[in-house]
């Protein structure tokens, strides 16, 4: 047997009481002999025996009340027999990922693993501790009405969470919580790719307990895939998707709540639209498809720039490959020639323009008093020599062969720790060489650390150098233009140089800081970057397809997976499950009901005694 709260055993002292008033009515003063009273003297002794035991059998009940009373009050839990439960730590991890809104025969599957939560939390005693954990890391609990309110209010998210991270914060909350008894309850649909992978938690953790109801999967239909075709469109883009499920199913594009497309897609198939919205400037949209049993991936979210193709040109001087790229960039429809966008070395340095390291190393001192001159806060510094691969961005899988440090303007010359930091927050790195920056990008110009020549980098010469500058000029070049960010719900992310705000689907504004990291909220659509009133940027939030796979594990394997033992999902079995953790029980009732019977039984003594004159 152990005690909740120990301190209260000092009570047991109270039973000396009745033990010293029991030797204190034993003392007898001087003894006088009146002739009236021998009479009772003989009554006296005739019955003397009954009333020792009388007063012996009391001071024993009495004592026991005491004992019985301070034992209560210590909270003591043991194996003998009690009422409820020993005071337990719960930590219910419900997994609300995005496939846990599927509809089944049975109704939402999320809302029967909430039943079950709620069967727990209403089979909880006063003494129990209650967390509620969901799978976006939201943590709510202590008592039990707070686990009720958080499951009246809980919904599906938009994606799928980390199961693994929140299942070791629950473990934690348990530790810590300062009751011996725990368990963790995890109530999930078994989905396959929210599981695997995930490990089971360190011996030491509370007991876990595993509860997923199970049932037939329901045939689902989902757009896995989305992508605008160019980045900027002149107006004219396209929205390719690829749209997965057992049959065919209607689609259509929405942009700025105008249906712009229309068609039939069939499972697997990669559908392809041709649209011209009439807005200009960032515009927000979606491919939808029918809705089935999970509507939370039948539409997929995309932005695109619209506007005039940009203005462009290469210096004379800047090469071949420049040159070629300006040209079939033009033959394609995706630039225009004028004076909008430079491409050129870096000794010709303005804005807007896509500037290379200078091919003789020469002339690094004439860019870099360019680059000053036309507010670029980097310089080249020290030569590097390769091969080296490229990390970033369209191009992965180049090679640096050689390149120069790039450095935060001010950096080199005076130390001025806060002129690199002031720098870094306006700047976006694009690609890296040996984990240094080898490509930055700011507010209208991109810089790359190794000239445009086939002697300092392999990248001209492969088939992603086109695609690459496409990209720069739709993401970057164009005035305002922050780019499109693709992200998954609950990630993090880094706000891009120009960026001061982000822009809710619902309108809502929240302040933001350039190069400060984020999080990404978790409800799927359009975010947009803001520069005062004006849109610079997207941060497009779509659930990981994986999401869309509705494959579960079978509950005996899960449970083998996470050392867990498996538990119906029926409300009141759940709460059975839950708190018969090591079979002990809460004994401060059972003590009361002993003390509350001691307390009778002294009564019915004490007047047994009393009423034996009355009968004489």
């Amino acid at each position: 047997m152990s005690f909740l709260a120990p301190w209260a055993l000092l009570l047991a002292a109270a039973a000396g009481v009745p033990l010293l008033l029991h030797l204190l009515r034993r003392r007898t003063g001087d003894k006088l002999d009146f002739p009236a009273v021998k009479y009772l003297l003989r009554m006296e002794r005739e019955h003397a025996r009954e009333v020792r035991l009388k007063n012996l059998l009391l001071m024993v009940l009495r004592i026991a009340i005491v004992v019985a009373l301070a034992l209560a009050a210590a909270r003591p839990v043991g194996w003998l027999p009690g009422v409820g439960h020993a005071p337990t730590a719960v930590a219910i991890v419900l997994d609300n990922s995005l496939s846990s809104a599927a509809a089944g025969a049975e109704g939402p599957m999320l809302g029967r693993l909430a039943a079950a939560a709620r069967g727990i939390v209403d089979a909880s005693a006063s003494g129990d501790r209650l967390w509620l954990l969901t799978m976006d890391g939201v943590v709510a609990g202590g008592d039990a009405s707070t686990v009720n309110a958080a499951l009246s209010g809980l919904r599906a998210l938009d994606g799928a969470g980390d199961a693994g991270a929140v299942l070791r914060r629950a473990a934690t909350l348990v530790k810590e919580s300062g009751v011996p008894a725990g368990r963790i309850v995890v109530l999930t649909d078994a989905q396959l790719t929210t599981w695997a992978g995930v490990a089971p938690l360190a011996a030491d953790a509370a007991p876990v307990l595993l509860i997923a109801p199970g049932g037939a999967v329901g045939l689902n239909r989902a757009v896995v895939a989305v992508a605008t075709e160019p980045r900027h469109w002149d107006p004219r883009g396209s929205v390719r998707a690829t749209v997965s499920g057992p049959d065919s199913t209607s689609w259509r594009v929405v942009i700025d709540g105008r249906t712009l497309a229309r068609g039939t897609a069939q499972p697997g198939a990669t559908v392809l639209a041709r649209v011209q919205p009439a807005l200009r400037g960032w515009a927000a949209g979606t491919i939808e498809i029918a809705p089935d049993e999970l509507r939370g991936d039948d539409a997929r979210h995309f932005a695109a720039h619209v506007g005039e193709p940009p203005l462009i040109d290469a210096d004379a001087a800047s090469g071949p490959f420049l040159r070629g790229a300006v040209e079939a960039l033009v033959q394609g429809g995706r630039a225009r020639r004028g004076n909008g966008v430079l491409l050129a070395s870096a000794e010709r340095a303005r804005t807007p323009a896509l500037l290379f390291a200078p091919s003789d190393p020469l002339k690094v001192a004439d860019a870099n008093r360019a680059l000053e001159r036309a507010g670029i806060p980097w310089r080249f510094g020290a030569r590097r020599e390769g091969p080296a691969p490229l990390r970033g961005q369209s191009v992965d899988g180049a090679t640096a062969r050689s390149w120069y440090v790039l450095e935060p303007a001010g950096a080199a010359s005076r130390g001025n720790a806060n002129s690199t930091l002031d720098a870094s927050a306006r700047t976006d790195t694009l690609a890296r060489v040996g984990g240094a920056p080898w490509a930055v990008a700011g507010e209208g110009y991109v810089l790359v650390a190794s000239a445009a020549e086939a002697t300092a980098t392999d990248l001209p010469v492969r088939a992603a150098f086109l695609p690459w500058l496409d990209d720069l000029l739709a993401q970057r070049l164009i005035v305002g233009t922050a780019g499109v960010i693709e992200t998954s719900p609950g990630g993090r992310v880094r706000v891009p140089s120009l960026a001061e705000g982000l822009e809710a689907p619902d309108g809502t504004v929240n302040a933001v800081t350039a190069g400060a990291l984020v999080d990404v909220p978790w409800l799927a659509g359009v975010h947009f970057w803001r520069r005062g009133t004006e849109r610079v940027g997207a941060l497009v939030v779509n659930p990981e397809p994986s999401e869309s796979d509705l494959t579960r594990l079978a509950a005996d394997s899960l449970a083998s997976q996470l050392g867990a033992t498996a538990a119906s999902a029926d409300p009141a079995a759940a709460a059975r499950a839950t708190f018969a953790a090591g079979g002990s029980r809460a004994l401060a009732r059972t003590f009361l009901l002993l003390a509350l019977l001691l307390l009778v039984a002294e009564t019915l003594v004490a007047r047994r005694g009393s009423s034996k004159p009355a009968q004489d």
